[in-house]
């Protein structure tokens, strides 16, 4: 009996502290509550920020809003960016915060102006330096209608910050996804051939969208396309991928380079825009879509699509029901009606038939005049 008591009195207490820890493990786990989708969507945000932040390495440049009071003011200005000491075009850097060319910088208006010049034209980007969602994507173009610029990722690293004015209310460049289809070194619009423009990066055959260099006054004037400004345009014209055949030759829908639209102009605001608020280059990053692949196709009103290429749209159906479909989601604002597209070439070839019938009939109606006359 005593060895018995022996055993007991020292099996007992480890069988006691076993079923105490695992008592305790348990209670723990128990009282382990777990996340909500809000938490968890938190967390990560919290990760994609800090991981998008570190990528952010360029200093901060602090922007003021200045009204210009004269010509004079403007030269001063100017003269101020300048450096003859440096191949890097400094004005481009005033071009591109206030989207618009130089020449179109005007007595009364008010442009921001950096307080200082990095030879590195991502610095001043409104586009996060990296973005996670493109890491898998070899190039892709994101497009802000509302900030009236683009960026150019390579596996969701930044390597082109660009300013961009794309289509006024009544022909707009609709929000959604696209592809770069096919490009033209001189281009002139199957529209209205008197439309050249260079460097020409098609990204809608049928709508007409495309990438090119244009005028570019500072706000969405374009007929639904993405103006640039020159060099810009050249970059993107020899960096961006056309779409891609099949086996058969024919063309796979959306198999170039990637571009997606994200937002939509405030047309209210009459003036400049959004970007002459910000405050400095670390202001405001945009948010950008989580998966880019997974954003909507664009979706384009049928009266935008020039009579002639509806015939070879794919989904008809959502071209026909686009216009109420972007009215119900405010992108297009109540009372606006919008530009049936019009082919300009054709109304020229007509009026030159017409003017060259006309033409013709007073020859033949001078001709028998004058044969009248010979006969008498």
């Amino acid at each position: 009996m005593n060895k018995i008591n022996k055993i007991n009195l020292i099996i007992l207490p480890i069988i006691f502290a076993v079923l105490l820890f695992l008592g305790c493990e348990r209670k723990g786990e128990e009282e382990e509550i777990p996340l909500s989708k809000e938490q968890i969507d938190s967390i990560k945000k919290a990760e994609i920020e800090k991981e998008i932040a570190s990528h952010d390495t360029f200093p901060k440049i602090t922007y003021t809003q200045v009204v210009i009071r004269d010509r004079a003011h403007l030269q001063l200005i100017f003269d101020k960016i300048k450096n003859p000491n440096t191949e890097f075009p400094n004005l481009k850097v005033l071009a591109t915060l206030n989207r618009k060319e130089l020449r179109f910088f005007g007595v009364g208006q008010t442009i921001v102006v950096p307080d200082t010049i990095i030879e590195n034209m991502l610095a001043y980007s409104c586009f996060p330096q990296y973005y996670p969602g493109a890491k898998n994507i070899k190039k892709i173009i994101i497009v802000t209608n509302k900030f009236q610029a683009y960026a150019c990722y390579e596996y969701g690293h930044l390597v082109r910050f660009a300013a961009s004015n794309t289509g006024k209310e009544r022909t707009q460049t609709y929000p959604g996804r696209y592809s770069l289809e096919w490009k033209e070194a001189v281009h002139r619009s199957s529209l209205d051939s008197e439309w050249v423009m260079p460097f020409n990066f098609n990204f809608h055959s049928e709508a007409g969208n495309a990438f090119h260099q244009f005028m570019m006054p500072g706000r969405p004037v374009s007929h639904s396309c993405c103006r640039q400004f020159m060099d810009d345009a050249k970059w993107l014209f020899y960096w961006g991928e056309g779409y891609k055949k099949n086996a058969n030759g024919k063309k796979i829908p959306l198999s170039g380079t990637p571009v997606v639209l994200i937002d939509h102009f405030d047309f209210a605001r009459k003036t400049g825009g959004p970007w002459l608020d910000f405050k400095s280059n670390k202001d405001s990053v945009l948010t950008l879509p989580e998966d880019p692949m997974e954003v909507e196709e664009a979706l384009i009103p049928m009266c935008q699509i020039p009579e002639g290429s509806r015939g070879s749209l794919r989904n008809r159906e959502r071209y026909v029901h686009a216009e109420d479909t972007l009215r119900a989601r405010g992108v297009i604002r109540p009372g606006v009606k919008l530009i049936v597209s019009v082919d300009y070439n054709k109304l020229r070839r007509l009026k030159e038939l017409k003017e060259i019938r006309a033409r013709e009939a007073k020859e033949a109606h001078k001709k028998k005049e004058n044969e009248s006359l010979n006969h008498e």
